[in-house]
């Protein structure tokens, strides 16, 4: 199984100098290659592309200073992406070209197989070696397990660099037999609501962002173009950006974790969330929820748990009332486990029906890892109890 660990990464400033160097000779790697073949719809021989390589070393004598493994990962990204445009044109699609990347929008190179390595220390910081770079100190706050691939080296907008390694582990996933399920039906309102009766709040991230965004974004417009006040409120507006996304993931991880580690079966609506999106009234709201990405962690999570996670037909999930007058995201939820199971040929009926208390603060979730507390309280006041009760097969 293949898996990615991210982790930051600490350079010096004549390390950055050498990274930025290397992104920009990227750059300019791609749009050379690219520029010989975006106005001929025949995608060229892979071989043919890096045969030319050394050509256009000799050209520009500068390209030595990239590792020849990073240049060669530059020309497998416009290969693969001149291809997959090929195959989209061929079955019926109407598909543009390929862009020129100007400064400033190649944020990524890759050593593939080999000119990296790790050096590990006692100390805070480890060293990632890249080599015609350098020893970068680089915070492993995990154990890599596994074979490493390859790494991609990624610089933000806010001017942080990370390290992704691309590992294949080799773990044995066993199937556990399935004691505990769960259906989840997933809202604006409330974040999800569960066939176990919880209701966790929707953090609504963006929303609370949205007046600190809207005010640095208006610094920005004020400053002069090229200047390096522009750049560094430029840089301001990044962060906080990155920082409504740092939130929303670690509230995702966190919850899909949950779920993953209670139940051995964890039912979800296949939703068609791009057509949901053309609402406008609601698109800003549905894509702050991610419901998409929650759907993505919970799949990985559950299949390196040798756990299961389907997705079932949402249609009139919410209007099909079994099990009396109850919440309709709650009867939704009860629904959607009951289709997951019956596609494995289960039959099911919830064990306890019960009037959902208050829901769960999504404050819970992000201080506790977990909406597990027994008693929710908010500066001090009881606002519910979280009962846990476990949907079983009959």
């Amino acid at each position: 199984m293949q898996v990615t660990y991210k982790f930051r990464l600490y350079p010096n400033r004549m390390q950055e100098e050498k990274l930025l160097e290397t992104l920009e000779l990227c750059r300019q790697t791609y749009n050379h290659f690219l520029s010989q073949w975006d106005k001929n719809d025949k995608v060229p021989n892979w071989l043919e592309l890096q045969a030319q390589l050394p050509k256009l070393k000799v050209e520009k004598p500068e390209l030595k200073k990239v590792y020849s493994k990073v240049l060669q990962m530059v020309l497998h990204q416009l290969y693969s992406n001149l291809k997959a445009l090929s195959q989209l044109k061929k079955n019926g699609r109407k598909v543009g070209r390929l862009r020129v990347k100007g400064r400033g929008w190649y944020k990524t190179f890759t050593y593939n197989q080999s000119g990296f390595k790790i050096i590990r220390t006692e100390k805070r910081l480890d060293f990632l070696h890249l080599s015609k770079i350098g020893d970068i100190p680089i915070r492993l706050h995990r154990e890599i397990k596994g074979c490493i691939k390859q790494v991609i080296i990624k610089k933000y907008s806010s001017g942080k660099w990370f390290a992704c390694f691309s590992v294949e582990e080799n773990i044995r996933i066993e199937k556990r037999e399935m004691q505990r399920a769960v259906g989840i039906d997933v809202g604006i309102r409330h974040f999800l609501t569960d066939s176990d009766g919880r209701q966790i709040e929707n953090p609504k991230f963006y929303e609370k962002s949205l007046q600190k965004i809207k005010m640095e974004q208006k610094r920005l417009s004020r400053k002069e173009k090229g200047s390096k006040n522009r750049e560094k409120q430029r840089i301001k507006l990044a962060k906080a950006y990155e920082k409504l996304t740092n939130q929303r993931d670690d509230f995702l991880h966190k919850l899909s974790r949950f779920y993953v580690n209670h139940y051995d079966f964890v039912a979800v609506e296949e939703l068609n969330i791009s057509g949901m999106t053309k609402n406008h009234s609601l698109a800003q709201k549905i894509l702050d929820a991610s419901w998409g990405k929650f759907f993505h962690m919970l799949a990985y999570k559950a299949e390196r748990a040798g756990k299961l996670a389907v997705k079932v037909n949402p249609r009139n999930t919410s209007k099909i009332y079994k099990y009396g007058e109850l919440d309709r995201h709650y009867n939704a939820s009860l629904n959607i486990l009951e289709r997951g199971l019956s596609g494995l040929g289960q039959p099911y009926e919830p064990v306890e029906i019960v009037p959902l208390p208050r829901a769960i603060p999504a404050s819970t979730i992000v201080e506790a890892g977990s909406p597990l507390r027994g008693v929710v309280h908010i500066n001090g006041v009881v606002i519910a109890v979280v009962r846990e009760k476990t949907g079983v097969f009959r």
